[in-house]
């Protein structure tokens, strides 16, 4: 299995939880509860940048560069995080749920952009080996078994 396969199925999950949160934080009524949900996905996305970062961002470095789309989603990964270090602290309900819809807002279109533009590139940049070979440290750090 190729690593841009990978993070498209961890895409698929995460958008799951997105649906199932929208549609349920307009009807929560206790701040702990949406904090907690933002723990859980926080703790998901945070892997999730992590093992983009190292088995796909690093690799695509020499071919795209630091700048330009790789830049790009460092920086909206850096805000995704940042939104979900800042949610615990939320004083108020009202808060707390519009900061947790505006991440997924953002983790939405920075899906969008991978999907789209930056694993198309890096099906280009990288060969069917190296993308299978980080596929497998994918498994690997994930604890997933795989047959290639």
């Amino acid at each position: 299995m190729k690593v841009t396969e990978a993070f498209l199925g961890e895409h698929g999950v995460f958008y799951a939880q997105f649906d199932y949160l929208e549609s349920d934080l307009p009807k929560a009524t206790l701040l702990d509860w949406v904090k907690v949900q933002a723990q859980l996905l926080g703790a998901a996305l945070k892997t999730h940048a992590q093992l983009e970062e190292e088995l796909l961002f690093i690799p695509l470095d020499p071919h795209l560069g630091q700048m330009g789309p790789l830049n790009v989603m460092r920086m909206e990964h850096n805000e995704i995080e940042g939104t979900l270090e800042i949610l615990p602290h939320a004083s108020d309900l009202e808060t707390a749920r519009g900061q947790l819809l505006n991440m997924m807002q953002v983790a939405r279109q920075h899906f969008a952009k991978e999907e789209q533009v930056l694993y198309p590139m890096a099906e280009k940049a990288l060969s069917y080996q190296e993308l299978s070979e980080l596929g497998q440290m994918w498994a690997e750090r994930r604890s997933v078994a795989i047959n290639i």
